[in-house]
């Protein structure tokens, strides 16, 4: 039977398809429909590239994936499994290191001591005939650059998702980095143990936070302490895991009781996908039913195409459900011929052109992650098309530098196996290398460059004073920890003179702080942590003003006219300022017109009010005036920068303060205390969702609130609530909370005089 909530959309896609059948093959692929479902990572290029026929057997069997999810989800247990069960490890592991040896992807002391995961570790396992490149990443959104990063270059990805929590905010973080990057998932439904587990609820979120097309391939075989296995919807087999540690995989008939539940699924599954996939959706239309091969063809052809996720589920820390979810990943996940890369042709105005990704073309790799080894610096590198062999040279591409490749590593966390050489699609390490995090290497015969990836602006700073001021390795662990990090800034500040250094949360610095007191011996005190803040104009203000200075012989002298305008709320991200120039007819030369947007910037990098950044303002030149010989790129410059910081007066400034997405897990019986807390804070719940006897809370609230938080959540919660936050964007604070904090920067100024 069909489910309700599936048939009106199918029926209208169906007649669709119907209408083609009759179309001749061209006319039928132009129309609207099939074009839609065609996906670009589909596109071959093995005609173009005539690639050798062993290397097109390796690349077959080869899957590069991440593993990612919200915090405690279990990915690093996940993982443990997957390395257990393919061989690569002897013996499992648990987090937190609670048999003192720790899991073995997380083998930073940081990482066992407080049981999660800061970097991403980087393995590699065979699965049947199928090497796996696997990174396991960071569930904390602090460390949000190591799931960049990681997707930036993988060819697909295992979400995992708690069987009880389901979809949390960094889940959605997570989701947002996949569809940045065009990376296909498999969901995973983990800790189907857990008293409350509800997968079917878990689905329903994938659909509906999420937005994208999910459906089970598995029933489970009980839940809760009662979990036992699963059952292969396709296959209508019952999976148990028996022995010691699970490794032995006994297929069996589907128990009576789940004969229809069984059913339900197949029939919701195969509705799922005659929505995504066009072929499923024909044979639906004729009533066919389609074999378990096309099944399986399908939910590939839609979870490459990022139409659709199928869902799988069992629980690592019961060793359950692992080895099918490896099959599946063989089974969907995409070849890295698959996916659709594109670089940058440096030498033809950056021009783009698709990576061939087979091992006979020119060399060309990308540098995503950099770590500081017992060796010297190891830099991560991807292989996207060409070989990379053992005392070949390299070329950075940024700096023209020339660079011998003396060691070739792979990856298992944080040992290393010495290889020769590797082929296009492998993930390797390099030794001695210097260069920056998401720089491109070629073999000189080229100049392309891959895009690099996305990077978020710090929200939190901290003040940092080595205990011991002659401390040499203050510095030293500074830019280590910078060319590591691209979310981790540093900066001298010029009135106070002291070092600040920024990051994605007070987690993020803390652990920084306390890396270089282990690694570098280097004690720090911190300062209190000072939030983002930044500055922006509410109404238009025009400006006329006249720069001139005159001493002996040639003076400055420079005009500017025109207004300054808010930019739109929405548009604060992608563009924090623009320089508008409209001047007509020379009255400024137009040799001076970048040293009026120098000036223009000058006065956006510190505001007026609290001297935070200016975001949000657009400037226009309309008009000026030039002398033919006092004027200069410094009079303009000078010109612009004061008729900005009048102007801008004008504009009935606001201060931005970030505001953070807080989500709150705690007892049912503490749900008003939690809601108290977040009120006390001036947040706004947003969502409040009870299961059984737990309670999620959503809010947003500001930033420069939340300090102090984890504290009194646990003592109002008996230390059983927990709670994570992420950035979601600047808003304006309360008027009160502006005319505090100006006071506050003008008292600080004035003590500084």
């Amino acid at each position: 039977m069909l489910m309700p909530r599936f048939g009106a959309t199918i029926r209208t896609s169906m007649r669709q398809c119907a209408a083609m059948q009759n179309m001749p093959s061209m006319a039928r692929a132009a129309t609207p429909l099939a074009s839609a479902l065609l996906s670009k990572r589909w596109n071959s290029t093995e005609e173009l590239a005539n690639p050798d026929a062993a290397d097109v057997r390796r690349l077959d069997r080869l899957r590069n994936i991440g593993i990612s999810a919200h915090i405690d989800s279990g990915k690093t247990t996940v993982t443990e499994r997957i390395l257990y069960y393919t061989g690569r490890i002897k013996e499992i592991h648990e987090v937190r290191g609670r048999d003192n040896v720790g899991a073995t992807m997380d083998w930073m002391e940081l990482e066992r001591e407080k049981g999660i995961t800061i970097q991403s570790a980087a393995t590699y396992a065979q699965w049947g005939e199928t090497n796996l490149n696997i990174i396991d990443t960071p569930g904390h959104v602090d460390f949000t650059i190591e799931v960049e990063r990681a997707l930036r270059v993988l060819d697909g990805a295992v979400l995992v998702l708690c069987s009880v929590s389901g979809v949390q905010s960094q889940t959605i973080t997570v989701d947002r980095q996949m569809r940045r990057y065009d990376v296909p998932r498999i969901s995973f439904i983990n800790k189907m143990d857990r008293a409350g587990a509800n997968p079917k609820r878990i689905i329903e979120q994938i659909r509906t936070k999420l937005k994208i097309p999910a459906a089970a391939l598995q029933v489970p075989i009980g839940a809760e302490d009662a979990f036992e296995g699963v059952v292969d919807i396709l296959s209508n087999q019952a999976i148990y895991n028996r022995g010691a540690r699970g490794e032995d995989i006994v297929y069996g008939k589907v128990p009576e009781h789940l004969v229809e539940a069984v059913s339900e699924a197949r029939e919701e599954l195969v509705a799922m996908l005659a929505e995504v996939d066009d072929e499923i959706g024909e044979m639906f239309i004729e009533d066919t039913e389609p074999t378990v091969e096309q099944l399986h063809d399908a939910v590939r052809r839609a979870t490459i195409a990022r139409k659709f996720t199928p869902v799988l589920m069992g629980s690592a820390i019961k060793d359950k459900g692992i080895q099918a979810l490896l099959d599946a990943v063989v089974r969907y996940m995409p070849k890295s011929t698959e996916v659709q890369n594109t670089m940058l042709d440096i030498k033809n105005n950056e021009k783009e052109v698709d990576v061939v990704p087979y091992s006979n073309q020119p060399f060309v790799g990308l540098a995503f992650k950099l770590e500081e080894g017992k060796y010297g610096q190891l830099t991560y590198i991807r292989v996207y098309q060409g070989r990379l062999e053992k005392g070949q040279f390299a070329y950075h591409v940024k700096s023209g530098k020339k660079v011998k490749i003396a060691r070739l590593a792979r990856m298992h966390s944080n040992s290393m196996e010495d290889i020769d050489s590797v082929g296009a699609g492998e993930i390797c390490a390099l030794f001695g290398i210097d260069c920056a995090s998401g720089d491109t290497f070629t073999d000189g015969s080229t100049q392309y460059s891959m895009s690099t990836m996305f990077v978020p602006d710090p929200v939190i700073s901290l003040s940092l004073t080595p205990k011991e001021k002659n401390a040499s390795n203050f510095s030293k662990a500074l830019n280590r920890f910078q060319k590591e990090d691209p979310t981790f800034r540093v900066h001298i500040d010029e009135e106070s003179n002291q070092t600040i250094i920024s990051g994605m949360g007070e987690l993020h610095l803390d652990i920084y702080v306390e890396r270089m007191r282990r690694e570098y011996n280097v004690d720090c005190v911190t300062g209190k942590p000072q939030v983002a803040f930044r500055e922006t104009a509410s109404v238009k203000a025009t400006f006329s003003y006249t720069h001139k200075k005159q001493t002996g012989g040639a003076g400055q002298f420079g005009r500017v006219e025109g207004y300054i305008e808010p930019i739109e709320s929405g548009e604060h991200a992608d563009k924090p300022q623009e320089f508008v120039n409209r001047v007509m007819g020379g009255t400024i030369p137009a040799q001076y017109i970048s040293a009026c947007q120098k000036g223009f910037m000058d006065g956006m990098r510190e505001g007026f009010m609290v001297g935070h950044p200016i975001v949000g303002v657009r400037m226009v030149l309309e008009d000026g005036a030039a002398h033919s010989v006092d004027s200069s790129e410094l009079a303009f410059r000078l010109a612009t920068f004061y008729a900005f910081s009048e102007a801008f007066k004008a504009t009935k400034p606001r201060i931005l303060e970030p505001i953070m997405t807080v989500e709150v897990s705690a007892p049912i019986e503490f749900q008003g205390n939690v809601l108290g807390t977040i009120n006390k804070r001036k947040g706004i719940i947003v969502d409040t969702e009870s299961q059984e006897d737990y309670c999620s809370v959503v809010a947003e609230v500001p930033l420069n609130n939340m300090f102090g938080y984890s504290t009194e959540l646990r003592s109002g919660t008996q230390g059983k609530g927990e709670f994570s936050m992420e950035y979601k964007r600047h808003a304006p604070v309360y008027p009160e909370v502006q005319e505090e904090l100006i006071k506050e920067h003008q008292k600080k100024m004035a003590e500084k005089k």
